[in-house]
């Protein structure tokens, strides 16, 4: 369970430092510049941590797959980003994904 806890803070300290990447105009703005920084150290180093404890293909693929999901409702909620059927789909697949290789790795764990 710990180790979901630091994926978690892991995954949204990324998609925090992705966001602020946007806002720092290619590091042109001190403050969002910072913490682009700071988000993905501390996703980084939280990924190391839940790594202690979680399979390294399911962890990477839940931050990465999770983060890419979250990173573009942030696009269409702030940004206005274009959503439409191919962005569901998408998300879909993505989530679908992360719970398919959740369930496939707790069903090796119990044979």
């Amino acid at each position: 369970m710990k180790g979901y806890l630091f994926l978690t803070l892991s995954i949204v300290s990324e998609v925090f430092a992705t966001t602020m990447l946007k806002f720092s105009e290619a590091f042109t703005i001190l403050g969002p510049s910072i913490a682009v920084a700071l988000g993905y150290g501390i996703s980084f180093y939280s990924l190391s941590l839940c790594l202690k404890t979680l399979p390294l293909s399911l962890a990477y693929a839940i931050w990465s797959g999770v983060g890419t999901a979250l990173t573009v409702i942030v696009g269409i909620v702030v940004w206005g980003d274009i959503f439409n059927l191919y962005s569901a789909i998408g998300i879909t697949l993505i989530i679908g994904g992360v719970i398919l290789l959740n369930h496939g790795d707790q069903h090796n764990a119990t044979t």
